[in-house]
């Protein structure tokens, strides 16, 4: 009797060395990595349960949460960053900072990195204000850098409190890169020195404030309000007639803008000149210039201005001179910087042109 066949033992597949290592290679990578996401997301849960009731702190880096208890540390809402209003703040101070110390060689990229160790604010204040301060040049320690803010700081208080404005910045809240602190610091720096700039008007920001309380970090919302109207800033001017059109009355404003339009057209169609946008055609000075002699009935040497501006301050010179030649003339000193005019302010402009139609709205 003869038993079945057996069937052969199955023999494993040997595998090449290097497949097998990879292969081994491979599932100590995945299960590292699947560890690692565990760890990520215990690390997520713990932070979930010593923050309760608060938003999530979006984009906040790891040491503006290592708080002491009852320590407070304020950061912008990432969401504010992107507003355009408050993008263009940055800018313009940014523009403006270089511009002042483009004959220092420095040049700022980042406020909060730049400003926070005292060295930029101490030459940007001893341009602006003609004087010297009695710091060291260059810090390392931070003890250093402290000490040397604390003199810029109260150097620029001495010239800030007269003015009875609020300072609502101080040592440490500069020198921990607190970018609110530093854009209200430069905000008032830009007001005080009547900065040839146009801050945008009404930028206000959402704070995130966050706090250590027992042991757990506590987080709430404020709004900061950084800049208002460029009249209240520059603290200059009563409101007139062109605040009430511009606030309760802008259907008329095109009326305005005509009757303006007609009556500069009227007299430089004489030099074969015509305005059709009032805000930009005036803006480099040269027309306001040539409105002057043309209605004053005199020839305005060219060696005076320039015809063909090219920079800011080339701009601002003509309208300045134009200014000049409205105050020969007899007029009241415009209700205007130049700087304003030239950054196409249009009820700046318009407060120039109606000064000029007021008077001369007779002269053919």
């Amino acid at each position: 009797m003869s038993s079945a066949p057996r069937s052969p033992t199955p023999r494993p597949r040997r595998m090449k060395k290097d497949e097998s290592f990879l292969g081994k290679l491979g599932g100590t990578l995945a299960r590292k990595r699947r560890a690692r996401e565990v760890s990520d997301l215990q690390e997520e849960g713990k932070n979930a349960i010593n923050s309760p009731m608060s938003p999530a702190l979006a984009d906040v880096h790891p040491e503006d949460t290592q708080l002491e208890e009852n320590e407070e540390r304020t950061m912008i809402d990432p969401t504010s960053k992107e507003d355009p209003k408050f993008k263009e703040l940055v800018k313009v101070l940014l523009d403006w900072i270089n511009d002042v110390l483009v004959e220092e060689r420095i040049i700022v990229k980042q406020l909060e990195e730049d400003l926070y160790d005292g060295q930029v604010l101490q030459k940007l204040l001893e341009k602006l204000a003609g004087c010297k301060l009695n710091v060291a040049e260059v810090t390392q320690s931070e003890i250093g850098q402290k000490q040397k803010l604390q003199t810029v700081l109260e150097a620029v208080h001495d010239l800030l409190r007269p003015r009875g404005w609020a300072l609502r910045w101080s040592v440490d809240s500069i020198h921990g890169k607190n970018l609110v602190a530093i854009l209200h610091l430069l905000v008032s720096l830009a007001m005080h020195f009547r900065a040839p700039i146009r801050l945008p008007e009404h930028v206000t920001v959402q704070v995130v404030v966050v706090r250590k309380r027992e042991g757990l970090l506590h987080s709430s919302h404020i709004s900061e309000e950084l800049t208002t109207t460029t009249e209240m800033m520059m603290g200059r001017f009563e409101r007139d007639a062109f605040d009430t059109l511009f606030d309760h009355a802008p259907d008329k404003l095109s009326v305005v803008k005509k009757s303006l339009i007609t009556f500069v057209n009227k007299h430089l169609n004489k030099l074969n000149l015509e305005v059709t946008e009032l805000e930009t055609q005036f803006a480099d000075g040269v027309y306001l210039v040539l409105l002057m002699g043309l209605l004053e009935d005199y020839f305005v040497p060219l060696h005076n201005f320039y015809l063909t501006p090219e920079s800011f301050d080339q701009k601002v010179h003509n309208v300045s001179f134009a200014f000049e030649l409205m105050l020969d003339g007899g007029l009241k000193k415009p209700k205007a910087r130049p700087e304003d005019v030239v950054n196409l302010d249009l009820k700046s402009t318009l407060r120039v042109l109606y000064n000029l139609f007021t008077k001369y709205k007779n002269v053919e």
